[in-house]
């Protein structure tokens, strides 16, 4: 069963309540994964005060709570995370700018992801292919392309060069506005912690997102990578079956050919849909670290040939 012929097989009551989004669920798990970051950036701090020796493993966690904000941002794309439009557009908006993120440009470039997954012509995700060597799988997982990126489309859409063919003609001042007003911020906190010669801004969240983003990269590889191009969600899309810890790190994202299947089930819905469509998902891995065991052996069989 292809997933739209799954999605036809859902009584009005199914969609109902798979699509019920909460306020109180989104801030509970906002509340826990901003009390995380807390604790970890108050160990880190005092560790690195103290030069005592932990403190690069007590950065390293920090930043791997910090770059999965992302996971948040992505959910707010779809207004799935609260109830409120509000919460999700401030949500999503501070997410953005700790993360080098313009929301808007990338509810766009989120969405035309969604309407062509996987599409080698017109899926925006693709435009950077996937590795097929280790020289490439090391230099993806590393995160320098996406830090080159991002700094580029912030760079480019400020200045109004609008080049991506997903963003509509309608989007283009606001998202050069965006991108004008994140880059004034950036500059404001550069500009106070030189003149209060404070090294805060590097060792609570520049230095901490370098150092998490190749655990993102690494998460965000099993999402669709080595799926085939076909049009069917449960083949093309990717659910990787992994411990409730990272479920919640990556709020329920795991479940992404549930998530792709139905985007408008918030995060705490995905579970019980995907308890419903298990026995139809055709592409999944057993944890992370399988996947990426056969993705490097794929790396190395393609290297040998």
């Amino acid at each position: 069963m292809d997933h739209k012929s799954f999605l036809k097989t859902l009584t009005a009551a199914d969609r109902q309540r798979l699509t019920e989004t909460s306020d109180r669920a989104g801030l509970l798990h906002l509340a826990m994964h901003l009390a995380a970051i807390t604790v970890t950036g108050i160990v880190m701090g005092t560790f690195f005060a103290m030069a005592l020796p932990g403190w690069p493993l007590a950065m390293l966690l920090h930043g791997v709570l910090l770059v999965f904000l992302f996971t948040l941002l992505h959910e707010t794309v779809h207004y799935t995370p609260f109830r409120s439009r509000w919460l999700n557009d401030c949500v999503g908006h501070f997410c953005g700018l700790v993360l080098l993120i313009p929301p808007v440009w990338f509810r766009y470039f989120h969405l035309a992801h969604h309407r062509h997954t996987h599409d080698p012509a017109l899926d925006p995700e693709l435009e950077e292919p996937h590795p097929e060597t280790w020289a490439q799988y090391l230099l993806h997982v590393s995160g320098l392309p996406l830090w080159r990126s991002m700094i580029a489309t912030l760079l480019r859409n400020a200045a109004g060069w609008h080049e991506d063919g997903f963003l509509p003609t309608r989007a283009r001042a606001r998202v050069a506005l965006e991108a004008r007003t994140m880059l004034a911020c950036y500059v404001l906190i550069a500009a106070v912690s030189v003149a209060a010669g404070s090294v805060l801004v590097l060792t609570l969240w520049l230095g901490p997102l370098v150092l998490g983003q190749p655990f993102l990269r690494l998460y965000l590889l099993a999402e669709h990578a080595r799926c085939p191009h076909v049009s069917n969600i449960f083949e093309n899309t990717r659910t990787t079956l992994t411990g409730r810890l990272v479920r919640a790190l990556a709020w329920n994202m795991p479940y992404h050919a549930e998530h792709h299947a139905m985007p408008t089930v918030p995060f705490h819905k995905l579970p019980e849909l995907h308890s419903i469509v298990r026995p139809h998902l055709t592409s999944t891995a057993d944890g992370y670290r399988a996947f990426h065991k056969d993705f490097t052996m794929s790396l190395n069989e393609g290297e040998a040939s």
